[in-house]
C-alpha cells in the first residue's frame, strides 16, 4: 500500500474494483504535494457521545458512543493550545456539549488563543437551556452549528424527530443573548449539508438563502454559514454502500476534483486531536483511522511549530475536500 493511500474499500461491503483512482495518484499527476503550511488552528475533539444520530456522521458518534476525553488529556492540550502559533482553537465532537467538564475546559482555553470556536447541533444546548448558553456568551465563545436543512421534514428524517423545532427555538435564543447580530461580537455560523448521495449548491447561494428564509419566517440572524458535501464515511459511507449510491458517489466527487482548492485546505492549518490524545491531520483522517503523517503521534511527543515539510496523510476520501470550491 502506498504511504499516503487507505483503501475504503475495507470497510463495509467490498467492492471487486476501487470506485475512483486512489486519491495520492490524481496528487501525482497534477503535479501537487499535499503538506502542511504553518498550522493555525487546533481542533479538539472530546468525543463521540452525541445525542442524535445522524445518517450522514463520519464519526459513527451517538448515545452508544463512550469514548470521552478525560482531565489529564484535557491538561496535556492546554500545553499544546497555548503556543502562539495557533490563533484558533475549534472544540469538536459528537456532541461536546454533553462533556461533563465541557464548560470547564473552554473557560482554560479561552485565554489561551483569540478565537475558541464550539461546535454544535443546537439541540443538546436547547436541553441544557439558558445556563449553558449564558456561560458561553460569557466566555465569548464562537459557536458553529449544525443546520441540515431549511425544510422540517427533511432535517428531522436525518437527525430524529422534532430536532427542527428544537433547533430553530435555540437559534432564536441565541439571537435573544445577542449571538449572530451584526452590532455583536458574538459570532454565530451555520454548517449545512447536502440530504443526500450528492454535491452542495453554491455555498454563496446558499447561506444567502438561509439568511433570507430563517429571517422571513423566524427573524433569526447568523453571520456565516459553510456548506460542504458529505464525506463518505462512518455512517454515511455505510448508508451509501447499503443504497448502492457508493461508487456513484465517489466518482462525482472525484470528477468534481478542483487542483486549485489544494492550495487552501483546511488540512493544511489544522491540527487534530482526539479524545485519546492521538494526532491527525484532520477530523476526517480521524474518522479513516490514519494518523497525522501515518505515524502515531500522541499530544505529549508533539514538538512545535510542525516543521513545513510535513506530509499530510490521505485516502480516497479527500476528494470531498477537493471537489469544487472544496473545504477551503
Amino acid at each position: 500500500m502506498h504511504p499516503h493511500e487507505n483503501d475504503l474499500n475495507d470497510v463495509g461491503q467490498s467492492d471487486s474494483l476501487p470506485a475512483v483512482e486512489p486519491f495520492y495518484q490524481t496528487l501525482k499527476k497534477q503535479g501537487l504535494i499535499l503538506t502542511k503550511s504553518r498550522p493555525t488552528i487546533l481542533q479538539v475533539n472530546t468525543g463521540f457521545l452525541c445525542n442524535q444520530v445522524c445518517r450522514h456522521c463520519h464519526l459513527d458518534a451517538g448515545p452508544h458512543r463512550k469514548e470521552l476525553m478525560g482531565r489529564e488529556t484535557m491538561e496535556q492540550v492546554f500545553a499544546i493550545a497555548a503556543h502562539p502559533q495557533f490563533d484558533t482553537i475549534d472544540v469538536t465532537g459528537g456532541a461536546p456539549e454533553l462533556h461533563p467538564d465541557l464548560l470547564w475546559f473552554l473557560a482554560q482555553l479561552r485565554p489561551l488563543a483569540p478565537k475558541v470556536i464550539l461546535r454544535s447541533n443546537l439541540t443538546v444546548l436547547a436541553e441544557k437551556g439558558t445556563p449553558m448558553m449564558t456561560q458561553l456568551k460569557e466566555l465569548g465563545i464562537t459557536i458553529v452549528a449544525s443546520m441540515p436543512s431549511l425544510n422540517e421534514a427533511q432535517a428531522d428524517t436525518l437527525r430524529g424527530q422534532g430536532v427542527f423545532s428544537n433547533s430553530i427555538e435555540t437559534l432564536r435564543q441565541l439571537n435573544r443573548m445577542g449571538y449572530g447580530q451584526a452590532e455583536s461580537d458574538l459570532e454565530l455560523d451555520l454548517v449545512a449539508n447536502p440530504a443526500g448521495a450528492f454535491l452542495p449548491p453554491s455555498q454563496c447561494e446558499l447561506e444567502q438563502r438561509f439568511k433570507k428564509r430563517l429571517q422571513q419566517k423566524w427573524r433569526i440572524k447568523f453571520n456565516n454559514l459553510y456548506s460542504f458535501a458529505n464525506v463518505p464515511l462512518g455512517r454515511f459511507q455505510v448508508w451509501l454502500r447499503r443504497s448502492g449510491n457508493y461508487t456513484d458517489y465517489m466518482q462525482k466527487l472525484a470528477n468534481a476534483f478542483n487542483p486549485a482548492s489544494v492550495e487552501g485546505l483546511m488540512c493544511r492549518t489544522i491540527l487534530s486531536v482526539a479524545w485519546d490524545g492521538f494526532l491527525y491531520d484532520c477530523d476526517f483522517n480521524q474518522a479513516a483511522g490514519i494518523h497525522m503523517g501515518k505515524r502515531k503521534t500522541h499530544i505529549t511527543e508533539l514538538e512545535l511549530p510542525l516543521k513545513p515539510e510535513h506530509k499530510i496523510a490521505t485516502g480516497d476520501h479527500c476528494y470531498t475536500c477537493t471537489a469544487g470550491a472544496g473545504f477551503t
